[in-house]
This record gives C-alpha cells, sequence and structure tokens, in this order.
C-alpha cells in the first residue's frame, strides 16, 4: 500500500465519523515534500560532483536539460507548468521549456544583483552524501532553497484536489458497503471523464434502480462554498453528499428537490440511509462499530 492510499483511507474515515480530515492532506504534503527534498539534494551532489563548471551552468545542465519532463524542467527553473499555462495560455512542452530557460536566467541575474547588495551576508549550503560533500555558494543556495519553495507550493496545490477527488470516490463506495447495499444498485464505472455529459468532469456515482439511474454529486468542501448549488444545477444531480453544508446549502438543495447527506453533522453519514429510501433502493440498517468495520471496508476497496 502506498502512502497516498493510506491517507485516502484515512480522509474517508474521518468524513464518516463526523471528524475533520485536513490534517491528513497536510501529512500527505509534508510526506511528498520531504522525501522531494532529499531526493534533490542527491541529484544537488551528484550534479556538482560531475562538473567542472564554476558557473550555474552545471545547475541548468542537470536540471533543466531537455531529458527531464516539462513540469520538472518548470519547477527547477522556479515556476509550476499551471503558471506558465496561465501566463502564455499554453502548457506545451516548447513553450515550458522556453518560458522556464527565461525564467531562470532572470531569477538568477536577479540572485546575483541581491548578492551584490547585501555583500554582508555570506551563505555556504553544505550537502554530504555517503561521506563525500559539496558546498554552495550563496547564489547557487537561493536557487536550490527556491525550488524547493515553489515545490511544495505546487504540492500543496495539486495535493489538496487530488486527495480530494480520490476520496470522493471511495466515500460513496464506502457508504454503500456500510449499509450492504449490493453492487447491482449502484454503478461506480462512471468515475473516468465520460465526453458523452454536457460536463467536462468526473462524475461521481450513480446510484440505479431497475431502469432509473440517480447522479449523486460528492464534494469535500468547506462551509458555504457558493459552487454547491450550482454543481447540483449544472450537473443534474439528484443526491449531494459532502463534508460540510451550511444551512444556506442545505436550504438550496431541499427547494431543488436534492437529497442531501453533510458527513460533518453528528453522526451525519446515517443520513444516507433517507436517501436509499427515497429511492427505493435495498439496503441493511448499521448499527455497528465504525472503528471496527471501517478498516476492513477501506482495506477491500481500495
Amino acid at each position: 500500500m502506498t502512502l497516498k492510499d493510506q491517507v485516502i483511507k484515512n480522509i474517508v474515515s474521518k468524513v464518516i465519523k463526523s471528524q475533520d480530515y485536513r490534517i491528513e492532506v497536510v501529512n500527505l504534503i509534508n510526506a511528498e515534500f520531504l522525501q522531494f527534498a532529499i531526493d534533490f539534494f542527491k541529484k544537488v551532489v551528484e550534479a556538482k560532483l560531475n562538473s567542472t563548471d564554476i558557473t550555474i551552468e552545471w545547475y541548468k545542465q542537470a536540471f533543466m536539460n531537455n531529458t527531464l519532463s516539462s513540469e520538472d524542467i518548470a519547477i527547477n527553473s522556479g515556476l509550476n507548468k499551471k503558471t506558465i499555462s496561465n501566463m502564455y495560455r499554453s502548457a506545451k512542452r516548447e513553450i515550458v521549456i522556453e518560458a522556464s530557460n527565461e525564467h531562470f536566467d532572470s531569477l538568477y541575474s536577479n540572485i546575483q544583483a541581491l548578492v551584490e547588495n547585501e555583500n554582508e551576508i555570506d551563505l555556504t549550503l553544505t550537502i554530504k552524501l555517503k561521506g563525500v560533500s559539496v558546498d554552495l555558494n550563496v547564489s547557487e543556495s537561493l536557487i536550490v532553497i527556491n525550488t524547493l519553495a515553489v515545490k511544495r507550493a505546487a504540492l500543496r496545490g495539486g495535493m489538496w484536489s487530488t486527495a480530494g477527488k480520490r476520496a470522493e470516490k471511495y466515500l460513496m463506495l464506502t457508504l454503500c458497503k456500510l449499509y450492504k447495499v449490493s453492487p447491482q444498485y449502484y454503478n461506480a464505472k462512471h468515475f473516468v471523464r465520460n465526453r458523452e455529459l454536457n460536463v467536462d468532469r468526473e462524475i461521481d456515482f450513480y446510484l440505479i434502480n431497475q431502469e432509473n439511474k440517480y447522479k449523486c454529486e460528492v464534494k469535500l468542501m468547506g462551509q458555504g462554498n457558493p459552487e454547491s448549488a450550482d454543481a447540483i444545477i449544472a450537473r443534474g444531480s439528484q443526491v449531494f453528499v459532502a463534508d460540510t453544508l451550511s444551512q444556506q446549502n442545505k436550504n438550496q438543495c431541499d427547494e431543488l428537490n436534492v437529497s442531501w447527506v453533510a458527513c460533518r453533522d453528528e453522526n451525519g453519514y446515517k443520513r444516507f440511509t433517507q436517501v436509499l429510501q427515497r429511492f427505493n433502493i435495498p439496503y441493511t440498517e448499521y448499527n455497528g462499530n465504525l472503528d471496527e468495520d471501517l478498516p476492513e471496508i477501506l482495506d477491500t476497496i481500495i
């Protein structure tokens, strides 16, 4: 099992138990970033040892060469790919590489000017690997520090989105498993992008009763998120399952005749039975122990 899989399990478990899941995403970001930092430092040592160049060219040759992915090149230049895409309205490889090189040259020039003006500061970053050490001067150190900062920011933005999306999928499956809903009454195949639908996004879940399909919208979001009602209207959902819902969100759902489940409410997950009853989907009442049953269920689906 990967670290991400374990975090997804923890998120789903905490959401169903009406607990705040966000620390799990923070832990995942920390773990991913620290592993990146260690790997990056190793590559810095190897690149520095293998280069005879006394200029910053050793960094460009090792971390911005065309054999790397465009995403890695962007990060190593001090940008992330999304920023480049927003700036140039394109994320084509050639554009990302060109923008990355331009940015790096500008960044290094600014660092050099800063170092000259702040000549009272002397910084040396020493990295040791297998008994061998390399020293980075102040300019090189600032380049490395900047790359680490950009990588963490990129991880933070991406992880909240991807972790939430994956957890949303398994949240619905777990609710169905808790209430022993037979697989014939739900369809989990629609977790992939369905281009036949008008809205180009992932469809979260379908509950099924014979020929009838009931679209479920799942959102791990903050209370009062203004997208909530818009999402329901735009995607024609009959069910809305969320971590938290404000009273206004709930009222909007009621007005639209959409069944809702707010997991952060006390025993909020139990409202899922109202959804099943409304659509005449057979289920077994749950009176078990979540601490014991959730790990077993999650082990079977993740």
